[in-house]
């Protein structure tokens, strides 16, 4: 039977009768606001005497267990999760609930048992609670992927952050739209049974069911995804993400969303050069976004030498003006490309309506200022995770909730809607240079590692795509949850968020790299260069520098080749305002605390690392270009036969 509020609309026949069961007993409630989200977060006559509000579900033969202590503060709504696991995305959180062609785990080979069970299981346990739903749509404008969350009323901080982050529609123009508001995709959220089926873990099943009949009869595509926890990072951010990439891998010309942030960067001199920077969790996307962190007077910190105490500074007396297009997700659909667009560059858009911030290395005023200032004074309230506050007072982003006594949690973020930010770009722009961030261990004589990668290097596109398959997740990762060594996030750095086969996913992003040479690719590492501790001052020293110099290709006099040839090449030495950054943060083999056979040892972990993540891709799919440039990987190819494969 058709919902009072919307009469017209057909869902799905199990969403129908979620909805329906929940409305015939007063118990559903049709959002059509991110303000009703901000007001059901913290219900005032549900709070505690301390202005709490406390999440928490009843578990056969556990009793009640709390998930979250919600409040509200001057500045928007802040919750934290009281089990530290739960403050990061768990890495393994991803199964598969259906049958189609997937390289991810299975449902029912993890558990031992087809879904469909625990998914009729869901609807039940959702038809006993009040509820809130509310649509949105996400992908390209054009022919959006409309969607629909149903989630516990009680758990609206949840659904804030999810609706903050996709954008809500208004129940007027669902309303209007009526029997032609046809949706591709749907969230159900269901934290209990994390405790009941999976032993506390955050789990998150995709179930792509592409012939699924609706309640008028008809067969529809439906992606439905099915969150068992209620941190927002794997299911109402990268399942969301996972649904984008299904769709994009699913079309007649098959596209991707790019895993990076992206900034347009204006010189003082008003020359404007855009950026994109992709990598894993943890490269830096975000820190691509923000002014550089000066110190007290005025200076760069470049790096701080970890055996000596030696450090090194710069003075850029004018930084850039930066203008931000995308932080974590941008959709680069081909139809964004004007008819006229003659430059083989990619271009792209915002994938979502706003920015899941992570501010761990913001730990004490005046690290950020401008950051800071935006999210003290807001125009609007935003959401604050893991963030240490108290009700009505104002959160502060560099007050983290501690996991433990003393060690504060890695992982705060907050969840910002991008047109509170100043000089955002809402159209597509089109990119100059794509840079790839990898979190680097500290290398030295004594303990060689794979952090042998200088300031930069500038990467032929054969290698660049080789880079962004094996994506490495790197050193001291914050993001997630800590499974040790060097792990891989595979292709694009999207892969943990990819529905489908990882050669499928490798060929879309080979088609791009080679339809769009003019682009500038380049490599960034932070935290560390050889035995120098630098933080992200090498992306912001980089980007500063190739804004300044523009994105007109180096000259092959300016390059020389890395020792290590998966790292291409890179400069001798640089001039950034006038001040030389000397050979030794180009090729860290030139640091005395590392030498040539350190830097060879790292250099050897690196290859390895490489054979091991594209033996994943020894498949009959792969393009025969693909198989070129993988099979040259393995016996050791140059540089210069990089540049052959992909010609520029």
């Amino acid at each position: 039977m058709p919902l009072k509020e919307l009469p017209e609309l057909t869902l799905s026949q199990s969403a129908m009768s979620v909805l329906e069961a929940a409305e015939a007993e007063n118990r559903l409630s049709l959002v059509g606001s991110v303000a009703e989200l901000v007001e059901a977060a913290a219900p005032v006559d549900q709070r505690d005497a301390a202005g709490y509000y406390t999440v928490g579900y009843d578990i056969p033969g556990k009793g009640f267990i709390p998930e979250a202590k919600v409040c509200e503060v001057k500045n928007g709504i802040a919750a934290n999760y009281l089990d530290p696991y739960m403050r990061r995305r768990d890495p393994n959180c991803m199964v598969i609930g259906d049958n189609r062609e997937t390289d991810k785990p299975r449902y029912e080979d993890r558990f031992g048992e087809a879904f469909d069970g625990l998914r009729q299981e869901t609807f039940e346990w959702l038809k006993t609670q009040p509820l809130s739903c509310f649509f949105f749509e996400t992908g390209s404008k054009d022919d959006p992927i409309r969607a629909v969350a149903i989630c516990p009323t009680n758990a609206a901080f949840f659904a804030l952050g999810l609706a903050m982050l996709q954008g809500i529609v208004p129940l007027e123009k669902v309303r209007k739209a009526g029997s032609e508001y046809f949706h591709k995709a749907i969230l159900y959220i269901a934290p209990p049974f994390r405790h009941t089926h999976f032993e506390g873990k955050q789990v998150v099943v995709h179930n792509r069911r592409f012939d699924d009949m609706g309640s008028d009869g008809n067969t529809t595509t439906l992606h439905e995804l099915f969150s068992y926890n209620l941190y927002p990072g794997p299911s109402a951010k990268k399942g969301v993400y996972g649904m984008l990439l299904t769709a994009g891998e699913r079309d007649e010309q098959p596209w991707t969303t790019a895993h990076c942030s992206t900034v347009q960067v204006i010189t003082p001199y008003d020359n404007t050069t855009t950026i994109m920077h992709e990598g894993a969790s943890g490269g830096g996307k975000s820190e691509m976004l923000e002014q550089m962190h000066r110190e007290s007077d005025g200076r760069l910190k470049l790096a701080t030498n970890l055996i000596t105490g030696d450090e090194r500074f710069l003075t850029i007396p004018r930084a850039c003006e930066l203008h931000p297009v995308t932080d974590d997700m941008a959709l680069c659909h081909p139809d964004l490309k004007g008819p006229d667009e003659r430059t083989r560059k990619v271009t792209l858009v915002d994938a979502e309506a706003a920015w899941f911030i992570r501010v761990n290395h913001i730990t004490r005023y005046g690290t950020d200022p401008h950051l800071e200032a935006l999210t003290t004074h807001p125009p609007g309230p935003i959401l604050h995770l893991n963030i240490d506050t108290v009700p009505g007072s104002t959160a502060l982003i560099w007050e983290h909730i501690q996991d433990e006594p003393g060690v504060p949690c890695p992982n705060p973020r907050v969840v910002m809607p991008r047109e509170y930010y100043p000089n955002i770009v809402d159209a597509p722009v089109t990119v100059d240079i794509r840079s790839f961030g990898v979190r680097c261990p500290p290398c030295t004589i004594e303990k060689p590692t794979y952090g042998i990668m200088g300031l930069f290097h500038v990467l032929p596109p054969a290698l660049a795509w080789l880079w962004r398959l094996v994506a490495p997740r790197g050193h001291g990762n914050p993001s997630i949850v800590d499974t040790g060594g060097m792990q891989s996030e595979g292709v694009g750095s999207y892969w943990p968020f990819a529905t489908g086969r990882r050669v499928d996913q490798a060929n879309i992003l080979l088609d791009q790299i080679t339809d769009t040479t003019d682009t500038m690719f380049v490599l960034i590492p932070n935290q560390h260069i050889g035995c120098w501790d630098v933080g992200f001052a090498p992306q912001w020293t980089v980007r500063e520098y190739l804004a300044r110099r523009g994105a007109s290709k180096f000259r092959d006099s300016e390059l020389v080749e890395a020792r290590c040839p998966l790292l291409g090449r890179h400069r001798h030495t640089m001039q950034v305002e006038g001040q030389i950054i000397g050979t030794w943060f180009f090729d860290v083999s030139k640091q005395p605390e590392v030498g040539e056979a350190a830097y060879d040892a790292g250099a050897e972990i690196l290859f390895d690392f490489f054979k091991t993540q594209l033996a994943n891709f020894n498949s009959p799919d792969l393009s025969a270009t693909g198989r070129e440039i993988i099979d040259a990987c393995l016996q050791g190819a140059s540089v210069s036969d990089y540049d052959d494969m992909i010609k520029v």
